[in-house]
């Protein structure tokens, strides 16, 4: 009895948890690693013993397992043990694949891995090493995260695995290369001949990455020795994404690319931009189509250029001259705004529920009312928005080649509710402030010119062109909407003071878990045109209209 009563309580023993982390020095001092306090081997073998007789654990992982999953993680990818650290992933082939390319094709050496403070299931960390070829040599610091994560089908806790773990630059099919750069530097310049740089302009870090991959070749310059992220092959129908240089080892001699950029509009846009989270804009000519400044709140993307978000109510310009040209509604006529309107199965109201009682399209089109275009959807056919887009504002049709990788609109071709969304922005058309600045220029001129960041002479490509233009009776319908939206409508606010040859439209897109819809605005004054979109930040007129106006303001 005494013996059966000493193993029962020797059962009721509570292991103890210690989540301390120390660092100690391995492989000849070329390597750090981490390990638990107290044997932390043992006690992961006596999990694994008894793992048949208890339930799959759920929910998400205890700071014991954190500190343990990141623990062993990190220990291994610093001691180079690949094999182990990938085992401690949830995707263990695509782990050992970028682990091991890290050492044998980005020539990195020398790991110390530093963990920081556990929040929830994430553990940033940062990363030392030195970056070495054909005896050169640089050193390599950034930081990073991990996440631990439970895995369903067993309840185990390991690292969710993503590229990004290994270098924040990098996304899933990128890998990091050092060695001759793919592609020689370029040295860009605006269109005074002043270097374009970082240090000026923090916005434009992805568009010197995409003029280097553009012209690199063509410029002028040579290759030097470099660690890049080397980006996966684009998608059918898209453009790749440029390599980012991390670390330079040797300088190339750089070739030299001109721009249409103007130095003290994107010095402006930068400020204008700094004013908001997540906010971009784009200024053209619309004349020519010239860019003349583009800026994101956000660094890392170029959601000016290359974003796709729905648009919002701004797409009633579009929606505005296909109605027009149909004969569906005319500025100064009546038109229905009333507060619901049911297509498709799916039923559609205003903002705050408002309706117009014996008003004009164009009150309708200045106060934004989604049932005045939704209404006349049962009239249209399924494909009438996809062409009015791209026969006549040169959308949709993947041909853009403004000098750098850009998106140029989608509006596909739906049918019941999702094309009557798409009527007034939502559904699945998606736009980026370059498009929208465009539709504005297009309003402007009448013609469709493809913006263009690089003359089309430096590489003799070919620009997109519209295989029609807007009619004169449609042309003219358009500009006095946005004239009067600009003047008394919802873009009154924003755009006061810079009349009489100015337009405006704005819009606000509700996307599904935002509490705030992304603010749209587009807008042009003489032979300057603008969009911005400021996302989850509100209405357009109280968000991205400030910006666009200021723009509009300081180019005049």
């Amino acid at each position: 009895m005494g013996n059966r009563r000493r193993v029962a309580e020797r059962r009721k023993t509570k292991p103890a948890v210690v989540g301390g982390l120390i660092a100690v020095v391995v492989g000849g001092g070329a390597f750090g690693a981490y390990s638990l306090y107290a044997g932390g081997a043992s006690a992961e073998d006596r999990t694994s013993e008894t793992a048949a007789h208890k339930a799959v654990k759920t929910g998400p992982p205890s700071a014991a397992e954190v500190t343990a999953l990141s623990t062993r993680f990190l220990t291994a990818w610093q001691s180079g043990d690949v094999t182990k650290a990938a085992a401690a992933t949830d995707d263990s082939a695509a782990a050992k694949t970028l682990l091991t390319g890290y050492g044998k094709d980005a020539h990195i050496t020398g790991v110390k891995l530093t963990p920081g403070t556990a929040s929830g299931a994430s553990v940033p960390f940062s990363v030392k090493a030195t970056v070495t070829y054909k005896g050169k040599s640089k050193p390599l610091a950034y930081d990073s995260k991990l996440t631990v994560v439970r895995r369903a089908k067993d309840g185990a806790a390991l690292v969710g695995w993503q590229a990004s773990v290994v270098h924040p630059d990098l996304q899933d099919g990128d890998r990091l290369v050092t060695g001759p750069a793919g592609t020689p530097p370029v040295t860009a310049l605006d269109r005074d001949g002043g270097e374009i740089t970082t240090a000026k302009y923090p916005s434009l870090g992805t568009v010197l990455d995409g003029l280097r991959e553009k012209y690199g070749k063509i410029a002028g310059g040579k290759a030097g020795i470099e660690l890049r992220v080397a980006r996966k092959a684009a998608a059918k129908g898209t453009q790749k994404t440029p390599d980012k240089t991390l670390v330079t080892l040797s300088e190339g001699t750089p070739g030299t690319v001109k721009t249409t950029l103007s130095p003290t509009l994107q010095a402006d846009a930068e400020q204008q931009v700094a004013k908001k989270d997540r906010a971009s804009v784009v200024l053209m000519r619309p004349s020519t189509g010239e860019i003349l400044a583009v800026a994101n709140t956000s660094h890392g993307f170029n959601t000016a250029f290359q974003g796709s978000l729905a648009p919002g109510s701004t797409m009633k310009v579009i929606t505005s001259s296909l109605l027009i040209d149909k004969g569906l509604a005319s500025a100064d006529k009546q038109h229905p705004c009333p507060k619901y309107v049911t297509y498709g199965g799916w039923k559609f109201q205003n903002d705050d529920k408002f309706e117009i009682k014996g008003g004009t399209f164009k009150a309708s089109f200045a106060r934004s009312c989604n049932t005045a275009f939704i209404s006349q959807a049962k009239k249209l056919s399924n494909s009438d928005l996809t062409n009015q887009a791209q026969q006549y504002f040169g959308l949709s049709m993947n041909n853009w080649a403004i000098g750098v990788p850009s998106f140029d609109g989608s509006v596909p071709v739906q049918s019941a509710a999702q094309m009557a969304a798409s009527l007034i922005g939502q559904g699945g058309v998606r736009m980026n402030p370059l498009n929208m600045a465009s539709v504005a220029s297009t309003v402007k001129t009448g013609v469709f010119h493809q913006p263009y960041l690089v003359s089309p002479t430096v590489d003799n490509r070919k620009l997109a062109t519209a295989s029609r233009t807007l009619p004169a009776t449609t042309l003219a319908q358009l500009r006095e909407l946005m004239q009067y939206t600009a003047a008394y409508g919802t873009a009154a606010e924003a755009m006061s003071g810079l009349g009489p040859d100015y337009g405006a439209k704005t819009g606000s897109a509700e996307v599904d878990g935002q509490k705030k819809p992304n603010g749209w605005f587009t807008a042009w004054k003489g032979d300057l045109a603008a969009a911005g979109v400021v996302q989850q930040g509100g209405h357009g007129g109280d968000t991205a209209g400030p910006i666009v106006a200021a723009l509009l303001k300081a180019g005049s």
